[in-house]
């Protein structure tokens, strides 16, 4: 198998890449990088040495391939399955690039913030930053609300890069700043993309490492344990 990818079952920028290869049966090897061991940190930093997961490895191209976008940009390019999450179509590309990284910059970045902020010293957190964050991302959901006008998926009627971004930075985000009432598009859409068994594949397959995440108590019962029903 010539494709590896590095990551985490935790981390939502893998959660991004590893719907893409799921949405398409692409087989691959699913490496877990563990940052805390020496040694598994100190592979994946000779690898690439910014050390930001995921990164997929292309042994069959002698290629290493970091960063979400571009990794699913060479999938559709290099190992494309029957699902294109891409398009030919020149202007339509540049929307699914668009909102892919809206989702990234927008719901994911202020998100991480957050995350991050929790987990650093007492004294030495940045209330005014995670304020900056919340607001962002309700912004970010009132543009998404308004996006979702007239369509199921956030560009048009197909699942595209977009949506691989959207899920796990909504998942997330949904966490720390819930979406309300007011937004019944956004909360929808979001349902969708539960519903979506690739996204639902790689939920089951974070499910015990939730435990880690620093506000794993605001995750719903029923992702820690399928058994339960909300």
């Amino acid at each position: 198998m010539s494709l590896t990818l590095c990551g985490h079952p935790l981390a939502s920028f893998c959660h991004k890449v590893l719907i893409a290869l799921y949405e398409n049966g692409t087989p691959f090897d699913n490496l877990i990088v563990d940052l805390a061991d020496e040694r598994s940190r100190a592979e994946f930093v000779r690898l690439w040495p910014v050390g930001k997961m995921p990164m997929l490895r292309d042994t069959a191209r002698n290629h290493i391939i970091p960063e979400t976008t571009i990794i699913i940009e060479y999938l559709d390019r290099h190992h494309r399955g029957p699902v294109r999450l891409l398009s030919d179509d020149e202007d339509q590309a540049l929307r699914i690039r668009l909102w892919d990284r809206f989702f990234d910059l927008y719901v994911q970045t202020p998100m991480q913030r957050i995350v991050a902020d929790k987990l650093r010293p007492e004294g030495s957190r940045d209330p005014y930053g995670v304020d900056e964050a919340r607001s962002a991302l309700v912004m970010a959901y009132d543009m998404v609300e308004e996006q979702l006008a007239d369509h199921d998926w956030i560009i048009g009627d197909s699942f595209t890069m977009a949506d691989c971004a959207a899920a796990p930075a909504l998942f997330y985000a949904e966490t720390l700043v819930p979406f309300g009432d007011g937004r019944p598009r956004l909360e929808a859409y979001y349902n969708r993309l539960l519903s979506r068994p690739s996204f639902a594949r790689v939920l089951d397959e974070a499910r015990p490492y939730f435990k880690f995440y620093p506000y794993a108590d605001r995750i719903p019962a029923r992702f820690h344990d399928p058994e339960i029903a909300e």
